[in-house]
C-alpha cells in the first residue's frame, strides 16, 4: 500500500522535506535535502479543487458546475490555494463593469450573477 506524502510535521506543524529516496526495483536509495513541489504542501481539499480547475481548463463556469457552487466561492477558494502556495492574492476592490461583462460574454458568470457584482 502507498501512502501520500506527509508535507507536515504531526508534532509542530512545520514544513517537512523529504531525505531518502528508494527505488523499489533495485533497492538503490539516495540521501540529501529534497524540495518537495509547492502542490504537495495543498490540503486534500485544495489539492482536488485544483486538479478540477485544471481539468476544466480554468474555465470558472465549468468548475462550478462541476462542484455545484457559486462563482463567488470558486474565486474564494482559487485565492485559498493561491495564498497557501505562498503567493500574494490581489483582490480587486469593486468589480470593474467592463471585467463583469466580458465575464458574462465568456459564459464564465451568469446574468444574475452578473447583477450581484455590480452591486457590490
Amino acid at each position: 500500500m502507498d501512502y501520500k506524502v506527509l508535507s507536515r510535521c504531526p508534532v509542530c506543524s512545520s514544513r517537512l522535506r523529504i531525505v531518502k529516496l528508494k527505488c523499489l526495483k533495485c533497492g538503490t536509495i539516495v540521501e540529501n535535502n529534497f524540495k518537495m513541489s509547492k502542490f504537495e504542501y495543498l490540503s486534500n481539499e485544495q489539492q482536488k479543487f485544483i486538479e478540477i480547475f485544471v481539468k476544466c481548463r480554468g474555465n470558472i463556469k465549468d468548475v462550478e458546475k462541476e462542484l455545484g457552487i457559486s462563482y463567488p466561492t470558486v474565486r474564494a477558494k482559487l485565492d485559498d490555494v493561491i495564498s497557501a502556495m505562498g503567493y500574494e492574492v490581489v483582490r480587486k476592490q469593486e468589480n470593474n463593469e467592463k471585467s463583469v461583462i466580458d465575464m458574462l460574454e465568456k459564459g464564465e458568470i451568469t446574468a444574475d450573477q452578473a447583477v450581484e457584482m455590480l452591486k457590490e
